[in-house]
């Protein structure tokens, strides 16, 4: 029934109209006109609306866009109007109106943004003769309707583009996706049925755990591997730079020395061939499209220039583990262009996101041992997270920390279900030094895991006695061997002994001088304001439109989204889980005072990834608000995730657990899929 359902919603989805642009006010948006935080009104004359107008897409960008509305005058009659939540990213703002009947002419748009969290620039072109009271500058208007046919009629048309700028290239790529995720809608019944129905024959026979493991890993890939497709190359955040570093250490066998260096020209090149820099934040703006431009495309990169460059962009002061890795699919694919290297390293991606979805079931199988089938839940869940699948698709190394961070919850989970030994002590340690080596973001989970080491050393020694301190050296002195050779190297070479640590602290010092007002923003970034407090966000509800909207879907370079409706329409599943998983807690609230100690160490790691990530927004504030409130940084905290789903479907109780674990991971299914089809839609619609 489940299975049907997705086949319904995705046939209603297909069945929709695609917007379109019926015309524009002919203003080019190359330049910023008007920068503003909010708080303001202004009105351009002039405009012509077609008929069958029902949204306005205005060229207002930002990084936290403010609530935008429109109202459409003739004389002093307004007509038209409407508004567009604030919180997303990008160059356009499109507000929904009611549909304009007849064509328009000369018609007054007023446009009003509400107090704003940061400067927010309207593009367009100067004025060559405003009227009295008009601005100097008109912002670039286009008027937009829902097109004749349905996303069936273009089906044709969405899968020729989808072949074009990227490698494999050619009119049946869109197979690909299409079959990888067909297959996985194959391993998700049919693990279902072995593992989650059977669930007490499972429990009896733990030998047999580690197949639904593989068939969620399985899953994962297929996800993963769909998403480096349907995703146009160099359009998922950062990637550029990503590449550029892993070019730079297969290409010279040396570390990037330049955030500011232009890449390779080899990528330069492509990228201007992919119309990228154009593309990427603009929503208006699609793929390449024409035969002409893959023309052009193939004949640049069939040229053969240079691949070599110091720069890597914001990817240059990474460490270089998930890069050193990149350069096994890079060097592969050397004899190919830089886009079949591109591929090959998603997919090397792809395969990472299989490894964290292991790490998952795992951890799950040690922290809730109770119930078997529920580890499927949420290994499976996990699989078809669209996030991950969206990361993992890419290249970027929030893949590789993603399997770290898993790792390391299933190690300290099996380390307090079982104890602390010197086995475990090294693998935790491994994991440790291999986080330091694979993304600073690391550094926020290192908190909580110094908590339950120490918790567990405490729990050991009352049984191995001092043995249990020569357990925690170990861990400890292996994972941190990467910060003390990396402070060494500082000193030795005269650099800052924290290299960049040093520096985020001096920033912090120099720029904004209180510690009060850093844990003000922090707070603010995730909770509520208290009484007191200044207001870093006007305007914007942190929690639902910097975190929960944007966790819900946001793909691209954050400038794909879905409709508004959808984020209101997810609280509902969010929700129930939420309930199901609350009573749950309250069922064994036994066993949560006895493993008081393990949560409160997990709650630790959260906590301290979440103010490493307050901590780095706050030093682009008042540039940058909210500059990291990505949702790809939660990643490390997938393991959590899952419980909270595996714990959800307990919750339900004995009977109708299994259901409910069922219809959790079809709802999942249908998310990765709709969530799929979003990304084809702004790219290639």
């Amino acid at each position: 029934m489940g299975l049907v359902a997705i086949a319904i919603a995705l046939a209603v989805v297909l069945s929709r109209s695609p917007i379109v642009v019926l015309a524009t006010n002919s203003i080019p948006g190359k330049t910023i006109v008007a920068a503003t935080k909010g708080g303001v009104s202004t009105c351009q004359g002039g405009e012509s609306l077609p008929g069958g107008t029902t949204a306005v897409r205005l060229w207002v960008t930002g990084n936290v866009k403010p609530t935008v509305r429109v109202e459409v005058l003739v004389g002093q009659e307004a007509i038209a109007s409407g508004k567009q939540a604030g919180g997303w990213l990008g160059k356009v703002v499109t507000v929904p109106i009611a549909r304009v009947p007849r064509t328009i002419h000369d018609a007054t748009l007023c446009v009003t943004i509400d107090r704003a969290v940061e400067v927010v620039d309207l593009l367009g072109a100067a004025s060559r003769h405003p009227a009295r009271g008009e601005s100097q500058g008109r912002v670039r208007v286009e008027y937009l309707r829902s097109e004749s046919g349905s996303w069936w009629s273009r089906a044709g048309s969405v899968a020729r583009e989808l072949g074009l700028g990227r490698a494999p290239a050619g009119d049946y790529v869109f197979l690909i996706p299409l079959l990888a995720m067909a297959l996985a809608a194959l391993i998700v019944p049919w693990t279902i049925f072995r593992y989650v129905g059977r669930g007490r024959g499972l429990a009896r026979s733990i030998a047999r755990v580690p197949g639904p493991a593989w068939a969620c890993a399985c899953v994962a890939l297929l996800s993963a591997a769909s998403w480096s497709i349907v995703s146009p190359p160099f359009e998922v955040t950062d990637e550029p730079a990503h590449f550029a570093y892993a070019q730079i250490l297969a290409e010279t066998q040396s570390l990037p020395r330049s955030q500011t260096a232009p890449f390779s020209l080899e990528e330069s090149v492509a990228l201007r061939d992919l119309n990228q820099r154009a593309v990427h934040f603009n929503q208006a703006i699609g793929t390449i499209s024409t035969a002409a431009q893959q023309r052009r495309l193939q004949r640049d990169l069939a040229h053969g220039f240079s691949r070599s460059a110091t720069g890597a962009g914001v990817a240059a002061t990474e460490p270089p583990l998930y890069y050193a890795l990149q350069t096994i699919p890079y060097l592969l694919g050397s004899s190919g262009t830089v886009l079949d290297r591109l591929e090959l390293m998603r997919l090397l991606s792809a395969l990472l996101a299989a490894l964290a979805t292991i790490f998952v079931f795992l951890f799950l199988r040690e922290a809730l041992p109770a119930v078997a089938w529920a580890w499927t839940v949420g290994g499976l869940c996990t699989a078809l997270a669209p996030l991950l699948g969206f990361i993992s698709g890419a290249v970027n190394p929030d893949a590789l920390l993603c399997v770290v961070s898993a790792a390391l919850f299933y190690c300290l989970a099996r380390a307090f279900a079982r104890g602390l030994t010197p086995r475990l002590a090294v693998a935790i340690g491994v994991v440790i030094a291999t986080g330091f080596m694979t993304k600073l973001n690391f550094v926020g989970l290192v908190p909580g895991t110094l908590l339950a080491l120490l918790l567990l050393t405490r729990r050991a020694r009352r049984t191995s006695g001092r043995s249990a301190y020569r357990c925690l050296a170990l861990a400890l002195a292996i994972g941190w061997s990467p910060v003390c050779v990396y402070v060494l190297v500082n000193i030795l070479s005269h650099h800052a002994a924290l290299g960049l640590v040093s520096k985020s602290v001096a920033e912090t010092g120099k720029y904004h001088r209180s510690l009060t007002k850093e844990l003000s923003y922090i707070w603010q970034s995730y909770l509520p304001r208290l009484p007191g407090m200044a207001d870093y966000f006007p305007g914007i509800s942190t929690i639902r439109q910097l975190w929960f909207d944007r966790l819900v879907g946001l793909y691209g370079w954050l400038d794909t989204h879905f409709p508004d409706w959808v984020y209101s329409v997810a609280l509902i599943p969010t929700g129930l889980v939420a309930a199901l998983c609350a009573r749950e807690l309250v069922r064994a609230r036994g066993a949560l005072r006895r493993r008081a100690g393990e949560l409160f160490a997990y709650a630790c790691i959260g906590a301290g990834l979440l103010a490493l990530v307050g901590a780095d927004s706050y030093l682009e504030y008042p540039e940058r608000a909210g500059a990291y409130s990505e949702p790809r940084y939660l990643l490390p905290l997938a393991a959590i995730f899952a419980a909270a789903l595996a714990l959800a479907a307990r919750g339900a109780g004995r009977r109708w657990g299994p259901a409910v674990g069922t219809l959790l991971v079809l709802l999942f299914l249908g998310y990765d899929l709709v969530s799929q089809l979003q990304v084809v839609g702004r790219y290639y619609g």
